[in-house]
């Protein structure tokens, strides 16, 4: 269904050259003074793991941007039912694409009480190059990704 919540948006803040890594990781979570969060519509889908199947999650909940189509919020549940993940994407605009991206990504796990962030660039000399050229099918043969391959 569809529904509005709270999601992380236009967060130019958190991939500022100008915010340090060791300002923006605190212990459990982002420094809130760089997030942003808007209220928006989203669609829930709801993914139950089948009678007799078996895998790591047994119900995932995601919430997409209704705007984007992007995967602002994902709650991922244990084999107990026990909410166990909680997976954000900390959208912003990118104006000359233009497109919707994450600036950074966040994976919680509530149960270690711990949480990982991909995608850092605030530090680094590049950002996301989308100017890059969409390769073709051959690109993913087996024989084209053995040949880039490295050993």
């Amino acid at each position: 269904g569809k529904k509005e919540i709270y999601i992380p948006y236009n967060n130019y803040k958190v991939s500022s050259p100008e915010v340090k890594y060791e300002e923006l990781l605190k212990p459990g979570h982002l420094d809130p003074q760089y997030t942003r969060y808007e209220l928006h519509r989203v669609w829930v889908v709801e993914g139950t793991l089948k009678p007799g199947a078996r895998h790591i999650y047994s119900k995932r909940t995601l919430y997409l941007d209704e705007d984007s189509w992007s995967a602002a919020v994902v709650d991922q549940y244990d084999g107990r039912g026990e909410l166990w993940r909680v997976s954000m994407a900390y959208l912003k605009n990118f104006y000359d694409l233009p497109y919707t991206w994450s600036a950074l990504d966040v994976f919680h796990d509530l149960q270690a009480r711990r949480y990982h962030v991909q995608n850092l660039d605030n530090e680094e000399p590049g950002t996301i190059d989308f100017t890059q050229a969409i390769p073709d099918d051959s690109y993913f043969k087996p024989s084209a990704l053995r040949r880039r391959g490295t050993r």
